[in-house]
């Protein structure tokens, strides 16, 4: 064993795990059949999913806790193994989270309170695509109250600690639904630059 593992390990407790590095190397000797097999895994844990995660968001999750060190690689378990098993525990968040956090606000409620906020001597046609730009953003984030109370807090004008006390979320959930909702909309071709 070498020192710097060693010195890991201390820093750990003396809890026998892997080191983050090891599981780089290990991550970047998985075949290609290891990797197809973490992709259907990661799709058949996001599917039904509350907060809209997709699949790939899952699984670079659970790799990236891996990689940190936050997830410590235990000896003996198999490395697809340990990552299922941070893609179960991070499904469980989720759904810990939306049981904790009650039923999602309405999506139309925020294009409505964009249009009652509206001067009545806006453009009508800037004002209409403006609401429906919003539905649509809405629409896409139906499922993720997280995302919607940023919506709406930023619908509303708040700045991201307005947004974060008022609707109680912490600093990483907002950045987490923040990053969660540009991926989203760059993947649906929606302009992320109108959203500060």
């Amino acid at each position: 064993m070498t020192q710097s593992v060693q010195r890991w390990r201390e820093r750990a407790g003396g809890v026998a795990a892997s080191p983050p590095r090891d599981v780089g190397a290990a991550l970047q000797a998985l075949s290609d059949d290891d990797l197809l097999r973490l992709r259907a895994l990661a799709r058949l844990r996001a599917r039904g999913l509350p907060g809209g995660v997709a699949w790939s968001d899952l699984l670079h999750e659970a790799v990236l806790r891996a990689l940190e060190g936050t997830r410590r690689w235990p000896p003996g378990v198999p490395l697809l193994a340990f990552l299922a098993g941070i893609m179960r525990s991070l499904c469980n968040e989720q759904w810990r989270r939306r049981r904790r956090e009650g039923p999602a606000p309405q999506p139309e409620d925020t294009a409505a309170a964009m249009l009652a906020g509206m001067a009545s001597d806006a453009d009508p046609e800037r004002a209409y695509a403006a609401v429906e730009a919003l539905a649509a953003v809405d629409r896409l984030f139906a499922s993720d109250a997280v995302a919607l109370k940023v919506i709406a807090g930023l619908t509303n004008g708040l700045g991201a600690e307005e947004v974060q006390r008022h609707y109680g979320l912490s600093a990483v959930e907002y950045d987490t639904a923040r990053r969660r909702m540009r991926r989203a909309l760059l993947r649906h071709g929606l302009a992320w630059a109108a959203w500060p």
